[in-house]
């Protein structure tokens, strides 16, 4: 994505069902679990790199025994450091206990980190600041250990301010107001209740509190627990807990907007925001990993235990379409799939708009997450080549010469690796111009395969901002001296902001909104948007079930293609010889590509919470009210 916007974040979890020493003994070390939750956090790095935390509880160990760990890193490069952290620790402890190395007990008494279940989270803040108190995991602390609780997830919860309220009704005072802090003590609330339930009922059977302690383990319902904390969750969420005895959970939304997977055999249990991250770290089959159904709870108790309950009524699957297009890793077979159906079906614009001049035509793409659907593209310009080739050759089948038929087959489509970038350049020159000519040098381009006076179509994931292209990209693509620049997005038009995980947050950001003001200019429509600021501005006085997205009016009286026209106008400068041409994928066919991933709100306006559409319309007020803040 030339305009990159800031990712959802990443869940790993790792439960052992063995004994430690058991995997000493099998795999030749007590830390086989960190060894683990290092390469599921590694292989979803790309899902954040703001921070990186890893919890682990350990099981049973000796009252005034440490047996909760966590670390955390706000580092230039999070997971290194949180590993490098961890890895300072054990080998401290080692390295003044060598007689150590093998004797499990001993380390499971005496070194953290050295556990049963451990908890990772990777981040991309957007909603709070960057500060290291704001990376997962959170800590809840008691000293019961039933009433520890420990947080990590991927989530937005587009109704904070309520969840907030509903804390201070239940007598708290939240010391954060952000959503994981809200989510975290909510959960802690009716974990107290319930903890403190079942010690009533002991205390009531004459159960010292001693022994009562062993009952709660067994008996603290986390499906009663979870079932009353989410009951006014208003989001995209996978949640990911640890309770301190030892029990863990995984929550999915309702609608399924978070992906969640999960492995288990008789040695583990792992859970995952994508699929290929297991695959890999634990060498087993793509059919072997299920996806955590929507509004269900993974739930694993202290004796190993693992079901998976449901916990909310369903709303209609409404999986995130971003993940197949840009965020989740291309390895997955799914995906790979679908990422170049979208090139596949992308090419008939394509087609058009550079009038079937093949010879004239060049193919690449920008950045490297867009190569999957580049390789759809030309498979598709491939392919509807050699229909034309058979065409032509049948069609003079009597007349062509062995060297014609020979000319005819060479034909191919023009591929070339046109951009590489260079590297980050920072931007530490406060002048803007300067700036501006530093950006612009962000990519190098390959010189002397683009013929002055060729079209060149580029394939980007897709269009943000269109800040890259319009600084950077059309740039030195420019310098090449082709006749037509053809930007293609193998996304829709991003018309909406989201909500539930991704930092997509105000309209004026985006390009197709701004192209589309400009056209109302144009055509005398302005109107339009103070009709939508009153009907806005009207949502708080109505019932949630008469409240629609009123922002969907500014686009109605334009076309696609009218809106694509623009934004190609805006993206073009004075400076710029080559004619522009900006093509995005119908919406239709992101359906056919991505099949299981129907969430399209960002480019339809249709949310599948209340909370999503409130928020579209508040982001809208404060558009017009030029309030520079977030709607969430």
């Amino acid at each position: 994505m030339s305009d990159a916007i800031k990712h959802e974040c990443g869940i790993a979890l790792v439960r052992l069902l063995k004994p430690l020493s058991y995997y000493q003994k099998k795999y030749g070390t007590s830390f086989y679990a960190i060894n683990k939750m290092y390469l599921l956090m590694e292989k979803q790095h790309n899902r954040g790199q703001d921070g990186a935390g890893f919890a682990s509880i350990k099981f049973d160990v000796q009252p005034g025994t440490r047996y909760i760990s966590r670390v955390r890193s706000n580092h230039q490069s999070p997971i290194q450091d949180v590993f490098a952290q961890i890895n300072e620790r054990l080998n401290s402890v080692l390295l003044d206990n060598p007689d150590k190395k093998t004797d499990v007990q001993w380390q499971i008494e005496n070194m953290p980190y050295v556990g049963n279940v451990f908890l990772g989270h990777v981040r991309y803040g957007t909603f709070g600041k960057n500060s290291l108190e704001s990376v997962h995991p959170f800590l809840r602390q008691n000293n019961w250990k039933h009433k520890n609780l420990i947080v990590a997830g991927n989530f937005n919860m587009t109704n904070s301010k309520e969840l907030l309220q509903e804390l201070v009704e239940l007598g708290q005072h939240p010391k954060e107001n952000t959503d994981t802090v809200t989510i975290m003590e909510k959960i802690g609330h009716f974990l107290d209740d319930e903890v403190s339930n079942i010690y009533q009922k002991c205390k009531e059977n004459n159960i010292s509190k001693k022994d009562a302690s062993h009952i709660i383990e067994k008996d603290l319902n986390i499906k009663k627990i979870l079932q009353r904390a989410s009951k006014n969750w208003d989001g995209g969420y996978a949640m990911a807990g640890l309770i301190g005895h030892g029990d863990a959970f995984i929550l999915r939304d309702p609608s399924g907007i978070r992906p969640a997977y999960y492995y288990k055999d008789d040695e583990v249990v792992v859970v995952a925001s994508e699929r290929p991250v297991i695959q890999t770290t634990f060498n087993v089959d793509f059919n072997e990993i299920k996806e955590l159904e929507r509004a269900h709870a993974l739930i694993i108790k202290k004796d190993g235990s693992t079901t998976v309950e449901q916990i909310m009524e369903q709303k209609e699957k409404k999986s995130c379409s971003f993940e197949r297009i840009y965020f989740s890793r291309g390895s997955d077979a799914e995906i790979y799939k679908e990422r170049k159906t979208l090139g596949k079906l992308i090419f008939p614009k394509v087609l058009q708009h550079i009038e079937q001049e093949f010879d004239n035509t060049v193919f690449s793409y920008i950045p490297n997450t867009a190569e999957t659907s580049f390789y759809g593209m030309t498979e598709a310009a491939e392919n509807y080549l050699n229909t034309y080739k058979i065409e032509r050759i049948l069609k003079g089948k009597r007349n062509l010469s062995v060297e014609k038929v020979t000319q005819i087959l060479s034909e191919r489509p023009r591929i070339e690796k046109i951009a590489i970038k260079d590297a980050k350049l920072r931007t530490f020159i406060a002048d803007d111009n300067s700036r501006n000519d530093l950006v612009a040098h962000v990519y190098d381009v390959t010189y002397g395969v683009v013929k002055r006076n060729d079209n060149l179509v580029i394939i980007d994931d897709s269009i943000v901002r269109g800040t890259t292209l319009k600084k950077s990209i059309i740039k030195i693509l420019d310098r090449l001296h082709p006749k037509k620049i053809v930007i293609v997005s193998s996304a829709p038009q991003i018309r909406y902001p989201d909500c539930y995980g991704i930092d997509m947050a105000k309209l004026e950001e985006f390009i197709a909104f701004k192209a589309t003001l400009e056209l109302l200019e144009e055509t005398k429509q302005t109107n339009i948007i103070e009709e939508v600021y009153k009907k806005c501005k009207q949502q708080d006085q109505l019932e949630d079930h008469l409240i629609e997205n009123y922002v969907k009016d500014i686009y109605s009286p334009f076309t696609d293609e009218q809106i694509s026209d623009k934004i190609a106008q805006m993206l073009k400068t004075t400076t710029i010889k080559a004619e522009i041409k900006v093509i995005f994928q119908p919406l239709e066919n992101l359906h056919i590509a991505c099949p299981k991933n129907a969430g399209d709100w960002y480019f339809s306006g249709d949310y599948p919470t209340i909370g999503g559409t409130k928020v579209v319309n508040r982001a809208f007020i404060n558009f017009y009210e030029g309030n520079n803040k977030r709607a969430y």
